[in-house]
């Protein structure tokens, strides 16, 4: 779900119709401010990763102020004017702002390389696209079209070579080169998810809808999770070329509508969020073959209310999961046992917000970030690491339309 009862394409396409007409430029306005570079899809560079620099965050102390970006729909209402930026104290939770990093429109999701050096963004409109943001100078590198409709989702291949993007209104995922400054090629290959059929929902799966795409552990894999067909999708990617091959497709139950697909650290074992029929279930996980079997669904402990899992996210331990229910407002706590296979609800903890949309840990662990959308707000939380309990760390901080809180 996009907003409220809205689904993403009604919502997607409000943003991108008449109205928001007047405040989002074209792509090609928005990609490449004064003085920037966008480099050709043949260029060497476009392929070339940078390996001689070390991350800025290694070594880190894990104490002390540390960035949060921020990703928003700027033509929604009241919605933001591109990634923002605010500060988080590693300590406290204490989130301060820092007004914004670079003006994109929609950047909805956001992604660091793994270097630490370059942000990416989509731009969530029917015309995609995916932006990069050099963080030493706040320097946007360019925006590139994603090939695709309404993308909600990219993630960096751990090569730091390809960008992975998915499209949600056209049901496809993409591929971009990543240069050795960061910014991205033309795209090297686009699947769409032809196959299987729509599921039932007629609302919410009238096609497909690719809502997630991820590298697997060990590297050897690419998934993609579609809400639309009730498909998670293995591919193999040709770090070569840069291109997809599809080797193995997991089917969910049908209208359970997977959004979002998490890995257990020991590789053997991942979580899927069930957007639509209100569940999680275990996946196991194959990493030779790239196979993904899906196991039964398991509650997430909102009960009557009308909820709509949007994330999981499993402590680097393995001990504990999270889940982020939007209607129920609420992050569910799973114990995870059996060194991955199996997880028992624990609790569901109130978030202090609406319509939690996503989460992610501090790189240490230490904290908890929820973005609420609705609400407009991000809110943190102590992680125990003992137990898996979490406490609030003071009052949520405003950001609007808060989609994506991004701690380094």
């Amino acid at each position: 779900m996009g907003t409220g009862g809205w689904s993403r394409r009604r919502f997607v396409g409000a943003l991108t119709g008449t109205a928001a007409a007047a405040t989002l430029p074209a792509c090609g306005d928005e990609s490449t401010p004064s003085g920037a570079s966008t480099p050709s899809a043949g260029s060497a560079s476009a392929t070339a990763p940078d390996t001689n620099e070390r991350p800025q965050t290694e070594g880190r102390e894990s104490s002390g102020s540390h960035p949060l970006y921020l990703g928003t729909y700027t033509s929604a209402e009241g919605g933001g004017k591109g990634i923002g930026l605010a500060t988080y104290d590693s300590a406290t939770g204490r989130v301060t702002d820092g007004g914004l990093l670079a003006e994109t429109a929609n950047p909805s999701f956001l992604a660091v390389h793994p270097n630490g050096r370059t942000l990416y963004a989509v731009n969530e409109r029917d015309d995609g696209g995916v932006t990069a943001v050099r963080l030493a100078d706040r320097r946007v590198l360019g925006t590139r079209s994603s090939a695709g409709a309404g993308p909600c989702h990219l993630s960096v291949h751990p090569s730091g070579r390809w960008l992975l993007s998915a499209n949600y209104t056209s049901g496809s995922v993409t591929v971009h080169p990543i240069a050795a400054s960061g910014a991205l090629g033309e795209h090297t290959d686009v699947v769409t998810h032809s196959s299987p059929p729509p599921g039932p929902n007629s609302e919410r799966q009238d096609g497909p809808h690719a809502h997630q795409i991820v590298t697997s552990p060990d590297g050897g894999h690419v998934l993609a999770v579609d809400l639309g067909t009730d498909t998670v999708y293995t591919y193999r990617l040709d770090q070569a070329r840069g291109t997809l091959t599809e080797v193995s497709r997991a089917s969910a139950k049908p209208g359970a509508g997977p959004r979002h697909l998490t890995f257990h650290p020991g590789g053997r074992y991942a979580y899927l969020a069930n957007e639509l029929d209100n569940t999680i279930t275990v996946c196991a996980y194959d990493p030779a073959t790239g196979r993904l079997t899906i196991g039964d669904p398991q509650p997430t402990g909102t009960g009557d209310v009308t909820s709509y899992p949007s994330q999981i996210l499993v402590t680097a331990d393995g001990s504990y999961a999270y889940l982020a229910n939007r209607g129920h407002n609420s992050l569910t706590r799973y114990a995870v046992e059996a060194k991955g296979a199996r997880v028992r609800l624990l609790d569901t903890v109130p978030v202090h917000g609406d319509w939690p949309r996503h989460t992610a840990f501090s790189p240490d662990g230490r904290l908890l970030f929820v973005a609420n959308q609705n609400s407009g707000s991000v809110t943190v939380f102590h992680v125990d690491r003992a137990s898996g309990e979490l406490r609030l760390a003071g009052e949520p901080f405003a950001s609007p339309v808060a989609v994506c809180a991004l701690p380094l």
